[in-house]
């Protein structure tokens, strides 16, 4: 059977970091160019950018891709996501990637092999990944969000808080993990079905994605099941400041 699956890019020009940053140039060419080309790469049915800026939008529009207007107000990418969704009247099993506009470097066969973890079982809506923890100090990080999963690869829990606490481990002034058991490191790309995000606009915040600010706590807090793939190594990191751009712009001109 093959694999269907959309994806919709969330792109604000207002951020806080690096305002613009959709259309920052990397190797010639704006930011959003190179993520729709992974995401064309990947496989997907449609790519489509989610906006709410009128130059975002025509700087897609004239690279001859999809770009969708979208409220203002969202709290956050998931619900763009879920307006377009609406807007391009989508079956409620269809897949949609949710892959962020400042991830130029994510590898395209990652996109579809997210979409086909949400494929290949029916427990949960949603679907993420993660990767195994190799330095000990990234346990204690609280940017390096952790997962801790069940048996069937459902997560229990994320926290920026190094979980499990290991009790014999951490007992020491050093903290070394014990290697009991693997931890992981959450990986923020997301694959849904419509019919979870027709959901997930319905539910309030939670007590718990407030004080540990992580949106996905809101879909455990609701009793939904997230299926977690963890995959062999976190790929090359996105842009969030004028020196990440820097750093993608080299590495992409030595391509």
């Amino acid at each position: 059977m093959t694999l269907r699956f959309k994806v919709v890019i969330p792109a604000r020009y207002a951020s806080t970091r690096l305002p613009g940053k959709p259309l920052r140039n990397i190797a010639g060419r704006p930011m959003i160019a190179h993520v729709c080309e992974k995401a064309q790469q990947s496989g997907a049915e449609e790519v489509v950018v989610a906006t709410d800026d009128e130059r975002i939008r025509q700087a897609v529009t004239d690279l001859g891709l999809c770009a969708i207007m979208t409220r203002a107000d969202h709290q956050s990418g998931t619900e763009r996501i879920a307006e377009v969704a609406e807007q391009c009247g989508w079956a409620g099993h269809e897949i949609i990637v949710n892959l962020q506009g400042d991830e130029p470097l994510v590898p395209p066969e990652l996109i579809q092999e997210l979409a086909a973890v949400l494929a290949g079982q029916q427990q949960a809506g949603i679907a993420t990944l993660a990767a195994e923890i190799v330095d000990q100090e990234e346990i204690f990080n609280p940017n390096a969000v952790k997962v801790v999963l069940n048996k069937d690869s459902n997560a229990l829990y994320f926290s920026r808080a190094p979980i499990p606490w290991d009790r014999d481990g951490f007992a020491h002034q050093e903290k070394k993990a014990s290697h009991k058991m693997p931890y992981f490191r959450h990986i923020g790309m997301y694959a849904y079905t419509v019919d979870f995000l027709k959901r997930y606009c319905q539910w309030d915040a939670s007590v718990l994605e407030t004080v540990e600010s992580l949106e996905q706590l809101r879909i455990l807090w609701h009793g939904e099941a997230i299926r977690v793939k963890v995959i062999d190594k976190v790929p090359p990191a996105g842009v969030d400041t004028e020196k990440d751009l820097i750093r993608v712009d080299r590495l992409m001109r030595a391509v």
